[in-house]
């Protein structure tokens, strides 16, 4: 099963031109360096899905914390704390 972890976009860190683009997401409070290629529309502010280090889509904030609240029910959220 490919599981992709709502997050929001804090900063843009790399930006080669408005398509290879590199960004700092929150996921929950923890911050990883993730690949924005996928998504050039994507500013900071905007929360995105990510799969393997790569946002694969933007969605609304609401989406954004209902996924997260269902990995929350299904336990999934302790392992992204480890």
């Amino acid at each position: 099963m490919c599981l992709a972890i709502p997050g929001k976009i804090l900063v843009i860190t790399e930006q080669l031109d408005d398509t290879f683009r590199k960004g700092k997401v929150s996921f929950g409070g923890i911050t990883k360096e993730i690949n924005l290629f996928m998504v050039p529309e994507a500013k900071v502010g905007d929360y995105v899905l990510v799969h393997v280090g790569v946002a694969i889509n933007v969605v609304d904030e609401e989406e954004a914390k209902q996924t997260f609240n269902y990995l929350k029910q299904m336990g999934e959220v302790e392992e992204l704390n480890e």
